[in-house]
């Protein structure tokens, strides 16, 4: 069996379970079956499949079809122009997080203390820390996502401090000038309406912010007025239909209450001052 065939019958096969992009999903797959990347698929088209090569996209096939996300079949993701590792104990990180890496990027500078706050795979702050040159803390509860952030902070060789920490618990009062976090926000109620990808195999504690969504929002806003010096912010990604209930947490205390919006127009980050 030739890469074409092979390619061709991934195809037919995730068509038929629809599976969304599936020539995409087929070509990755069996690229990582095989180690290499897509554009070496595509010069070579007429090479030979090996016995081994498709034992290893079959089951990949297999899995994708039965709903694992390609990125836990794959084992990376890309981010900001760089692979990260990830696993089913981190979310997948998504290109609307990239506008969270954006709006804080121009409030680091030397002697700047910053966190992630829930950093899952470290994709934020390993991104921050490299695109500043600064250093940045990272918690989590979950020490199995803090040992993927880990692995991806050797590889791409960051200075970030990784903390057990149920969200700010571990910071002292007035230690930190930035707060950057994508928590969790989707309602429980929405869980039925998700996408079998995501409420099957993504961790759910990553995923849900309690009956509204909005349990963690209220959670590290109240906890930044302790741990934030004067003139400190948090930079908040947004969930959907989000904004108006967030920026009502900030209506006291705080100022230059800001959101921007994703290449889609929906409000994605939201940004604030301790006055």
């Amino acid at each position: 069996m030739t890469l074409r065939t092979a390619i061709d019958q991934g195809i037919r096969l995730l068509e038929e379970s629809r599976v969304l992009a599936p020539r995409l999903t087929a070509e990755v797959l069996l690229a990582h079956a095989l180690r290499r990347d897509r554009v070496w698929l595509y010069a070579h088209p007429e090479e030979i499949l090996s016995e081994t090569g498709w034992i290893h996209y079959g089951r990949y096939l297999h899995q994708r079809i039965e709903g694992v996300p390609t990125q836990y079949i794959t084992k990376k993701q890309e981010f900001y122009g760089r692979d990260f590792r990830v696993s089913p104990a981190v979310l997948i990180p998504r290109p609307e997080t990239e506008h969270v890496v954006a709006a804080a990027l121009p409030y680091l500078r030397v002697g700047v203390a910053a966190a992630d706050v829930g950093t899952g795979s470290g994709a934020i702050a390993i991104t921050l820390a490299l695109e500043s040159g600064v250093p940045v803390y990272a918690s989590d509860l979950s020490t199995e996502a803090l040992n993927v952030a880990r692995r991806n902070r050797s590889d791409l060789g960051a200075s970030v401090q990784f903390i057990c920490s149920d969200l700010l618990s571990a910071f002292r009062d007035q230690s930190l000038d930035l707060i950057v976090s994508n928590p969790p926000y989707v309602p429980l109620a929405d869980k039925d309406g998700l996408q079998r990808e995501v409420r099957d195999f993504e961790p759910h504690m990553a995923l849900f912010g309690g009956s509204d969504g909005n349990a963690m929002y209220r959670r590290i806003i109240e906890d930044a007025r302790r741990v934030l010096r004067p003139g400190g912010r948090v930079v908040l990604e947004l969930g959907y239909r989000s904004m108006e209930s967030v920026s009502s947490m900030l209506l006291q205390g705080w100022a230059e209450v800001q959101t921007q919006g994703d290449l889609a127009g929906i409000p994605r980050v939201l940004s604030a001052r301790l006055a």
